[in-house]
């Protein structure tokens, strides 16, 4: 496996971290990582790709090693797909006009997303890796997004853990709370009993505490609410910026030039599923949130079911989807079930295509 090289690209807007491997000859292969991580996550995926492909791993803004900008929610994933778009272009990676087969995982499969909406031409394919809805996180219902509240109301920067917020920010890389950032990746990150071997364990970690806190970066500010659950999105943040106030991409279906999609998901998903365990709904359900008003009017958000709406309506303007679903496995296919991942990664970037699988 090759080696990765450590850079910082800087652009007008953004001075990034990236990750990279492989021959600058080959063609280029993107990795965007998902909230509350960084391109330390996909290090045993690039290593591999980089044999057959130039591999780039970029750190979100916020994220990881790259710059600490405030995150413009208003725009969703606009910010991020923005900064990725001139990392491009920069000419010390010489990829200008050169579409990238594009990797996202969870929120950066919505990058990704945002990426084929607005700067198309950097887009050779998509795999989305348990991606968020292009309906946002939180506060819709149906399969077409509709929100609950006319505020969007249980979603938004107020919907994360305050106290897995302040071990963030204080760097807690113990085990000895429940809200640890430690306890939280191998609760939800991955299907338990599932563990990394404790090297690579206290790395991925440690890229959880690289990120930035606060109301302008994870998770971002709220407002209160006289909606259940009391609180509505702010304007800045990671957070906001994954709300269906600001996120919307079911335009991704009618994009003219539409790049083959890989859809590859973990079965057992708590994070990113049609009754996600970071649902407001499905928490005030469980009696977790006290005054859930019930399923009537504020149901389990079904986010698998709308990304499959977004899709369908992708094929039926002209492109092309496969759905694979890996049984036994969580929120990180690419690291429970590298071996699989690795094999279905690597025949749809070679053919565009792969056989639809059930697992």
């Amino acid at each position: 496996m090759a080696d990765r090289s450590s850079t910082i690209v800087s652009t007008p807007r953004l001075d990034t971290h990236v990750w990279i491997a492989g021959s600058s000859e080959q063609a280029p292969v993107l990795l965007l990582h998902g909230n509350v991580s960084s391109g330390e996550f996909f290090a045993r995926v690039q290593a591999q790709l980089s044999e057959r492909y130039f591999t780039l791993a970029a750190d979100l803004r916020g994220f990881g090693r790259s710059q600490r900008k405030p995150v413009d929610a208003t725009r969703g994933m606009q910010d991020f797909s923005d900064d990725i778009a001139q990392l491009w272009q920069a000419d010390e990676l010489g990829l200008r006009d050169r579409p990238a087969h594009v990797i996202g995982w969870s929120a950066g499969a919505n990058v990704a997303m945002q990426l084929a909406m607005d700067h198309n031409a950097c887009v050779a394919s998509l795999t989305l890796i348990n991606p968020g809805s292009p309906f946002g996180f939180g506060g819709t219902k149906g399969v077409d997004g509709q929100p609950i509240w006319p505020d969007f109301a249980g979603s938004g920067g107020g919907t994360a853990n305050p106290e897995f917020v302040e071990l963030l920010r204080s760097k807690h890389s113990g085990a000895d709370k429940p809200t640890a950032p430690r306890n939280v990746m191998n609760t939800f990150y991955w299907k338990p009993p599932f563990k990394v071997d404790q090297s690579r364990e206290d790395r991925y970690v440690a890229a959880m505490l690289d990120t930035a806190t606060g109301p302008e970066n994870y998770p971002g500010d709220a407002t209160t609410s006289d909606n259940w659950p009391g609180l509505a999105p702010g304007t800045t943040g990671m957070n906001n910026a994954l709300s269906p106030k600001y996120l919307n991409q079911a335009a991704l279906a009618a994009i003219e030039r539409k790049p083959p999609v890989l859809w590859i998901r973990g079965a057992d998903d708590q994070i990113i599923s049609d009754r996600s365990m970071f649902d407001f709904a499905v928490l005030g359900e469980l009696g977790a949130v006290p005054g859930w008003p019930g399923a009537e009017q504020v149901p389990a958000q079904p986010m698998v079911a709308q990304t499959r709406h977004v899709l369908d309506g992708y094929r039926s303007h002209g492109g092309r989807y496969w759905e694979v679903v890996l049984s036994d496995c969580g929120h990180g296919p690419h690291i429970e079930k590298e071996a699989e991942f690795m094999a279905t990664v690597d025949e749809f970037l070679a053919r565009g295509e792969v056989a639809n699988s059930d697992g």
